[in-house]
Formats: C-alpha cells, sequence, structure tokens
C-alpha cells in the first residue's frame, strides 16, 4: 500500500510563471524525493512602474512516502 503527502511551497521567478513553476519543483526535489505531481494552486505577479517584474506560484506537490 503506498500512502501519499501533499505539501504546499511558493516559489518566485522573473522570467516566468513556467520558470517559477520549474524553480519551485527544482528546489524541492532536493529535500522531497518521490514527488509524483504537482498544481498551482495561485499564481501572482509583482508590478513595479506599470511593468511585470516578478512572478510567483504556489504549489502543491504530491510525494509518495517511503515504505517502511
Amino acid at each position: 500500500m503506498s500512502v501519499a503527502k501533499i505539501s504546499e511551497i511558493t516559489a518566485t521567478s522573473k522570467k516566468s510563471f513556467d520558470d517559477a513553476v520549474q524553480n519551485g519543483i527544482k528546489r524541492a526535489s532536493k529535500t522531497i524525493h518521490g514527488i509524483s505531481g504537482a498544481w498551482v494552486a495561485e499564481q501572482e505577479v509583482t508590478v513595479k512602474e506599470g511593468k511585470v517584474t516578478g512572478y510567483k506560484v504556489r504549489l502543491k506537490l504530491t510525494f509518495v512516502l517511503d515504505a517502511d
């Protein structure tokens, strides 16, 4: 029997939402192994002087817990 867990993280990028997602999964993979899926729960942009200067995503990651 497998047991999965969901963990929520926030990741940022100066390029795009897609890059923020990639950054988040890459970083999370350093300490969470077995990530099997992710979904974007929220997106946000930072605006300065009328221009988008940053992208932020809140991700929910699914991963399978290690067997005993």
